[in-house]
């Protein structure tokens, strides 16, 4: 499952427009810092390692063009990229690799760091494709055939470089043979599952259905789901995990019900500075755009909106944590 969501080809950066989907497929050429920022502040590019991985090829767009202050302005820019959305740790972790990678290469000249910052930036992708594919070979602990499981958001290969890390378990059972099917919780008010994991798991040849968010609980108190699988966007030192929102009432449901429920992430999503979820800054979007669904708005045009991104699921509340290396133990 590579959907080429970022793509590095004959001197030209393109993502794919999730904003679109699954309506239409178009990419977006971006040349210069300021598009890569704009890109993911804008959920033209949005999922944890994605985010990271986009950054990481804006960081090297700095070094593009020939200028007398190339260096100072390359650190410049890394602080920008660092501010486009400020709760998923993997854009931070992707930066710091590119720091390190200009650190040995500036000496070398511009045009040589721009180049090694290039290979860097496609490195980090592929390993994210790879570190995903094991990711999913290790939910198989979680998979069985015949199953049905539930997720939340878009943790697929449209939110990483490839397979995805909630999604990538799916992915993995389907060529092993299993028969799975998915409930989709559509993921209001960016409709990430309705829109994204759904086009997702129709590439894949998946059995899902889209429910509303509400009706998630439901499902789980009814004992229609074997297991709730969903990603991460910073994981505390202590487990703690942000997410996208309505992910810890979903922790909430299964903890009633006895199912598991099961956190997919890089270690890079980790961050080991932060103690726990109290710490993890939790992004504000607009309100408006809880009240209004592809520009129509839904409401009258004085309602004011509160639109928290992410919320907190209490490591307690958290089956297991899988990693690239398996289960995640604090």
């Amino acid at each position: 499952m590579d959907l080429k969501t970022v793509l590095y080809e004959k001197g030209i950066l393109s993502v794919l427009d999730q904003r679109r989907l699954p309506l239409e497929e178009k990419r977006v050429v971006l040349n210069t810092v300021q598009a890569v920022y704009e890109a993911i502040r804008a959920m033209i590019v949005r999922g944890a390692p994605l985010i990271g991985i986009t950054a990481a090829y804006g960081a090297a767009l700095s070094l593009k063009e020939d200028k007398k202050t190339w260096e100072k302005d390359f650190y410049r820019d890394l602080e920008y990229l660092s501010q486009a959305r400020p709760t998923a740790i993997n854009l931070k972790w992707a930066l710091q690799q590119m720091e390190k990678a200009f650190e040995t290469a500036k000496g070398h000249g511009r045009k040589a760091a721009f180049e090694e910052l290039i290979r860097e930036a496609c490195a980090l992708r592929d390993e994210d494709a790879r570190l995903c594919r094991r990711i999913g070979e290790h939910l198989q602990s979680y998979i069985r055939d015949g199953g049905s499981y539930l997720t939340h958001c878009n943790a697929g290969a449209l939110a990483t470089a490839a397979y995805g890390t909630a999604l990538s378990g799916f992915y993995v059972a389907r060529e092993q043979g299993k028969t799975i099917f998915v409930w989709v919780d559509e993921t209001r008010p960016w409709l990430q599952g309705l829109r994204l994991t759904s086009w997702e798991l129709s590439k894949g040849n998946i059995p899902h259905k889209i429910i509303a968010d509400s009706a998630a609980a439901f499902l789980v108190s009814r004992q229609k789901v074997d297991a709730v699988f969903v990603g991460a966007d910073r994981i505390a030192a202590n487990g703690d995990t942000a997410n996208k929102i309505g992910t810890y009432g979903l922790s909430l449901a299964c903890r009633a019900h006895h199912i598991p429920f099961i956190v997919a992430a890089p270690k890079s999503t980790f961050d080991p500075d932060c103690p726990d979820g109290d710490a993890i800054p939790i992004e504000k979007r607009p309100g408006g755009e809880i009240l209004q669904i592809n520009g129509t708005p839904l409401t009258l045009s004085d309602e004011e909106g509160y639109n928290p991104a992410f919320d907190i699921t209490p490591f307690a509340h958290i089956t297991a944590v899988i990693t690239e290396e398996g289960p995640w133990i604090p």
